[in-house]
């Protein structure tokens, strides 16, 4: 392992920490203070589905213009073979859904009405709390399954903590990037937007382990060097192979969003999004991370004590009661560091209940 002219990509690791915070601040910031955009899927609404005799009579687009002359500029419209749409949109009355019908009839001839359905709040917001509760089952899944994956090496709970925290991150950049589009150009999270979550988190997870499984080799391999030789010469040795599998993905992506529907663009969007943030966690954020924890575990800690207030109350608590000497600074730290998110998060919140709605 010669470190000659090698990329020093965990020597300058704080340079990529500090990339990941400007793109993920502002977005947590919106997300605070403006929160997300729902769409009915998750808030309540229609669905109206209809078949048109010509599978060419009209395309998604059109019809959501009709939509929002109506005043429900925010519609979602979805094509399929044979001429059938499938149209979302806020609660429609028994008026408003004849005089639109009436409107299709006369703008594209005649149609037959499939299905019409509306979906109270309470459901909507049962879809969102399953929602919340998905993404967290997933993450705890995830922990467990790499503690355990790789539990012949020292502390493998580090290795599990490090790829969530890349996952955050991941979920961070995309969920923030989707609230300011929604306060800029009024765009909605639907369940696309779930899905495609939840992709992001899988190809997030599927390439930070394979780095990990690379390092947990060459730990044994070169036993006694120090751990960022280790861990930076195990991430030039997996990083073509993390770029150029991505990169295929993202080509892809991208010629779906130049060339696909305006009814996947969103959902296209997230995913381009997502994987670009994914490649990039797993290869500048969750593998020096395993240095830093190693190094300086009690910089670590400060900051995800001021990022997450109750992990680091907990911390500091926990440390407090132990009562020896070394863990009094970590406690103090710890609980100055969650004090200090608790206020940041107090004054943003405070500041979101006097911004005009």
């Amino acid at each position: 392992m010669n470190g000659a002219g090698m990329l020093d990509i965990v020597g300058k690791r704080y340079w990529y920490y500090l990339i990941s915070a400007l793109v993920v601040v502002p977005g947590l910031i919106s997300l605070i203070l403006f929160g997300l955009n729902f769409s009915i899927d998750f808030t309540g609404g229609s669905i109206l589905e209809i078949q048109f005799e010509s599978s060419s009579a009209v395309e998604p687009a059109q019809l959501k213009e009709l939509f929002a002359e109506f005043g429900f500029g925010d519609t979602l419209v979805q094509s399929s073979q044979g001429g059938i749409f499938l149209i979302r949109s806020k609660t429609l009355d028994s008026a408003t859904k004849v005089a639109i019908e009436d409107e299709i009839e006369q703008r594209w001839g005649s149609f037959t009405e499939l299905r019409f359905e509306s979906v109270g709040p309470s459901v909507g917001g049962e879809v969102q709390r399953r929602a919340y509760l998905v993404v967290a089952m997933a993450a705890a899944a995830i922990l467990i399954y790499i503690s355990f994956a790789f539990r012949h090496v020292t502390n493998p709970v580090r290795y599990g903590a490090c790829a969530i925290i890349a996952m955050v991150h991941d979920i961070l950049v995309v969920v923030g990037l989707a609230s300011i589009f929604g306060v800029l150009h009024g765009w909605e999270v639907d369940s696309l937007f779930l899905t495609a979550l939840l992709t992001v988190i899988g190809f997030s997870v599927h390439d930070t382990i394979v780095v990990f499984d690379r390092i947990r080799e060459n730990s044994r391999r070169y036993a006694g060097r120090p751990i960022e030789d280790v861990v930076n010469h195990s991430i030039i040795q997996t990083l073509d192979r993390s770029i150029n599998t991505q990169l295929t993905v993202i080509f892809t992506l991208t010629a779906l969003l130049l060339f696909g529907g305006i009814t996947i663009r969103n959902f296209v969007f997230t995913l381009l999004i997502g994987i670009i943030s994914g490649t990039y966690s797993s290869i500048f954020n969750a593998s020096p991370l395993l240095v830093e924890w190693e190094r300086r575990p009690d910089r670590l800690n400060y900051v995800l004590s001021f990022l997450l207030p109750p992990v680091g109350l907990a911390v500091g608590l926990f440390l407090l009661l132990r009562g020896d000497r070394r863990s009094k600074p970590w406690a103090r730290g710890s609980l100055v560091a969650a004090w200090a998110g608790v206020m940041c998060l107090g004054g943003l919140l405070l500041l979101r209940g006097v911004l005009p709605g």
